[in-house]
């Protein structure tokens, strides 16, 4: 079985909207694209190098468009994102030129690959996506990265819909601008009892 591997950067109030640029999704009047920017350091520098290995990529629509949009010209930027393979899920969008992708339509299609063989898969960006992963119980493992700051709106990691679940942290770091980068993976059912008991 392939691990699905959530890799997000999300506010203190859950925010995981737009944090590339101005202009990544305006939607819902959304207007604080770019809230990542002045949060980079060396350690979030060298810990995002090794996050973004060479994996096959899980995407939603949209943040596949962005992606094909930019990443065929700057795999300088990270290496083999063009070799790996590239699974979509969309109802509208069949096909692209960019290569190695792949179209899919259901969370049952998503399973289907997870228990496939191969490597591990990465879900970035990607929102509507995660919540149909969140719901489904697909998520293997979430890699935050949780900036010291709020938004007051925009679209969310976790959202309505979502199966209770428990986590473990699995490895985390602090960067100097406040940033705490945490790993965790799925570890079962929450479990739920009287406190002191």
């Amino acid at each position: 079985m392939r691990k699905i591997i959530v890799l997000s950067f999300i506010t203190l109030d859950g925010v995981m909207q737009a944090p590339g640029g101005p202009g990544e999704d305006k939607s819902g009047g959304f207007k604080y694209g770019g809230w990542v920017a002045s949060y980079g350091d060396e350690v979030f520098g060298n810990i995002m190098k090794k996050q973004m290995k060479s994996a096959d990529l899980l995407l939603g629509r949209k943040t596949f468009e962005i992606f094909a949009g930019f990443w065929p010209e700057h795999e300088n930027e990270w290496p083999g994102i063009n070799d790996v393979t590239k699974y979509v899920v969309s109802r509208t969008r069949k096909k692209s030129d960019w290569k190695n992708s792949v179209f899919l339509k259901s969370a049952a299609d998503i399973k289907k690959l997870r228990n496939s063989k191969g490597s591990d898969i990465q879900v970035h960006g990607s929102g509507k996506l995660i919540q149909l992963l969140l719901k489904n119980d697909l998520v293997d493992e979430l890699w935050l990265k949780i900036h010291p700051l709020t938004l007051g709106k925009g679209k969310k990691l976790f959202d309505n819909g979502m199966i209770p679940a428990a986590f473990t942290l699995t490895e985390s770091a602090v960067t100097t601008t406040g940033v705490i980068i945490a790993n965790y993976k799925r570890a079962g059912k929450v479990k739920t009892g009287t406190i002191g008991a």
